[in-house]
């Protein structure tokens, strides 16, 4: 089992900033990438970014590139979402999440199935 708990969220102005974290505990030597999902009232969950351990592959979802940078230690499974420019429709609840399947190097995972192991979540509120 691995453990994920999310802090960093908070109420910002639009174009502040927030950074995120994530950090593991348990069974984390086999976690192979990590993502960061948000979800907004009423609406799914969506992809927003996720680092690959092996390779250190990356990718972002289209609404948040050259906004957010994600970055991690793999040997503690720590990651960490900098939000920049931050704007109203960037609020939600941001949800951190563990992969442990080896799927390759550059394995683009975009969806929250491919994930098992998930955080509880913090919020992140851009007032206007």
């Amino acid at each position: 089992q691995v453990q994920l708990v999310e802090s960093g969220g908070g109420l910002v102005l639009a174009g502040g900033s927030l950074r995120l974290s994530c950090t593991s505990s348990g069974r984390t030597f086999n976690t192979y990438a990590m993502g960061w999902f948000r979800q907004a009232p009423g609406k799914e969950r969506v992809f927003v970014s996720a680092i690959n351990w092996r390779g250190g592959s990356i990718y972002y979802a289209d609404s948040v590139k050259g906004r957010f940078t994600i970055s991690g230690d793999s040997f503690k499974n720590t990651v960490y979402l900098q939000m920049n420019s931050l704007k109203p429709e960037d609020t939600a609840v941001y949800y951190c999440a563990a992969d442990d399947l080896n799927r390759g190097s550059y394995y683009r995972r975009l969806e929250t199935s491919l994930y098992g192991y998930w955080g509880q979540g913090t919020q992140v509120t851009v007032s206007s």
